[in-house]
């Protein structure tokens, strides 16, 4: 039997447009000699749909698209993931189920049983877990069959029940044999979370002497960003069929032979993964809100560079125009490079200087401000004069604002409220600094797109005379590290202190990490490409003053 591996990007509510793909993709199944066509996870409503799930308009529709989907489609069997109503007035109403279709009816069904409540996750507020699987043959072939989180149980490590464990039980005592494992998956990328899956999916396939078949939506979600990434391997843990990560793809495994198609080599270089994550993420945002063009403000600084780097990359050069907004501070150097960054992408640059505003706000403030000494506050109403002008362009041009700050900036605070945190996305908010100089490089590696002078000299704000960031912060590469071991590893300070890191440095990040949270509760959204990303996922009070 040659089963076909579809990973497709949906659009949450689109039930409509969602099916029409399903149905197209099975087509070319057919049209490839495909004997089955397998789907992501919830792939007819689109992951995660969060509290749409309550309404009961979005549950009908959903149910009418399914009946009108499975009349329509070709004529091979379908496994897809969609959620159903639950009988009993105890519990939830719905369950996370995967649907087996054929010849205009549903053939099979298995509802997800482990609903992950942890990080991004929150199925356990809309969905009931499902009852133990049953095996599912077709065409002389004993599918195991699992959704997302039923497989990893045995990373997480907080599950009771032990999904894939019991189908194997389950078959053991009937006296059966299950001769293809399926994993439908919803499953958002991170960085190095390729490699978890690999090692999992491997020792799974070789534990059970048995294939494996991985099946993942793409697409950017918000925030949450799929990388599809889906494959299959044999019963030795080897793979044997790879599809492309962040795009659409469809790959064809052969059970007779075990043999499949490989359009992405392993390993992928993890900054390429990174990147591409961050390209398909603004295109799907933008795209998918409505929007085609967007407007940011180019600096002359690393940030600024790259999120316009991936802006055009993801858009296309005409539909990204850069503003710069040189204040009397402003070295023209950075003006210079700032422009030179422009006509290398091929994008739209413009200049409007703020100087003359500034003094205005200056003389406005004089009376109050007299005997004071010009401190952060000036600072801030350079910035904010530029986020208000930059939202001016954004409203009149329609073009979505981007916004330019990286993680390791928005841990600290090392940012402007109404100022440069002003716009509609956030495209590097969780990518540390150091990390945005090593995308810098990989975008130059052909050519020199992002100017040499822009990865070379010590980054500033330029809000005042000589300022650098490292006056008022630690090197980046210290920070950075600090950061991770922090955020994203859940250590305290007293663990990093005894790590070797300076006790006066490790306190006082981890202060202004616990005083500006309530900064990055008004920040544009911002698209997650690490373990743990500030917004969706992170739930902290602003208000706590818990100092370890």
């Amino acid at each position: 039997m040659k089963i076909a591996l579809i990973q497709i990007n949906p659009v949450i509510g689109d039930f409509g447009g969602n099916c029409r793909k399903i149905a197209d993709y099975a087509a070319r199944a057919i049209e490839k000699g495909c004997d089955f066509a397998i789907f992501p996870e919830l792939v007819v409503s689109g992951y995660p749909p969060l509290d749409l799930l309550e309404r009961s308009s979005f549950v009908e529709d959903h149910e009418a698209a399914i009946e009108r989907l499975i009349e329509n489609v070709p004529a091979i069997p379908i496994m897809f993931g969609c959620f159903e109503k639950r009988a009993g007035q105890q519990g939830k109403k719905l369950y996370n189920s995967v649907f087996v279709a054929k010849d205009r009816k549903i053939i099979h069904k298995t509802r997800k049983q482990l609903l992950p409540e942890y990080d991004v996750f929150d199925e356990n507020r809309y969905f009931e877990p499902g009852p133990p699987s049953e095996l599912f043959t077709y065409d002389g072939l004993t599918i195991g069959l699992t959704v997302c989180e039923d497989i990893w149980h045995y990373e997480v490590g907080a599950y009771r029940s032990r999904p894939l464990a019991n189908l194997f039980d389950t078959a053991k005592r009937s006296n059966d044999h299950i001769d293809l494992i399926v994993n439908v998956s919803a499953s958002p990328y991170h960085r190095g979370k390729s490699d978890v899956r690999n090692k999992i999916f491997s020792s799974l396939s070789a534990q059970y002497k048995t294939p494996f078949v991985y099946v993942n939506q793409v697409g950017g979600q918000d925030s949450l960003l799929f990388d599809g990434s889906s494959l299959a391997l044999d019963a030795t843990g080897k793979t044997i069929a790879r599809a492309e990560s962040f795009k659409e793809d469809m790959i064809v495994v052969d059970t007779r032979s075990w043999t499949g198609e490989i359009h992405q080599e392993e390993p992928v270089d993890e900054i390429k993964m990174v990147h591409d994550a961050l390209v398909m993420g603004v295109y799907d945002y933008l795209n998918k809100s409505g929007f085609n063009k967007a407007v940011l403000g180019l600096s002359g600084g690393i940030d600024s560079a790259v999120t316009a780097a991936l802006a055009v990359q993801a858009l296309g050069p005409e539909n990204v125009l850069g503003i710069a907004l040189p204040s009397p501070y402003s070295s023209a150097e950075s003006l210079e490079d700032a422009e030179a960054l422009a006509r290398r992408c091929g994008c739209r640059f413009e200049v409007v200087p703020i100087g003359d505003l500034f003094e205005q706000y200056l003389h406005t403030f004089e009376n109050l401000f007299a005997g004071m000494e010009e401190d952060v506050t000036e600072q801030n109403i350079q910035a904010r004069i530029r986020g208000n002008l930059l939202m001016a362009l954004s409203n009149k041009f329609g073009h979505l604002l981007l916004t330019t700050g990286n993680k390791s900036e928005m841990a600290v605070g090392y940012c402007t409220l109404y100022g440069d945190m002003s716009g509609g996305l956030a495209v590097i908010s969780d990518v540390p600094k150091q990390l945005v100089y090593e995308l810098a490089r990989f975008i130059n590696r052909e050519k020199e797109i992002i100017p040499i002078r822009i990865l070379e000299k010590p980054p500033s704000a330029e809000l005042k005379p000589d300022q650098y960031d490292q006056d008022d912060l630690p090197p980046y590469d210290l920070l950075d590290q600090i950061l991770e071991l922090y955020l994203e590893d859940g250590r305290g300070s007293e663990e990093i202190i005894n790590q070797g890191f300076d006790q006066d440095i490790v306190n006082d990040v981890v202060r202004r990490v616990r005083i500006n949270e309530y900064k990055r509760k008004q920040a544009p959204i911002g698209l997650k490409v690490t373990s743990k990303a500030f917004g969706f996922g992170r739930r902290l009070p602003n208000v706590q003053n818990y100092q370890g």
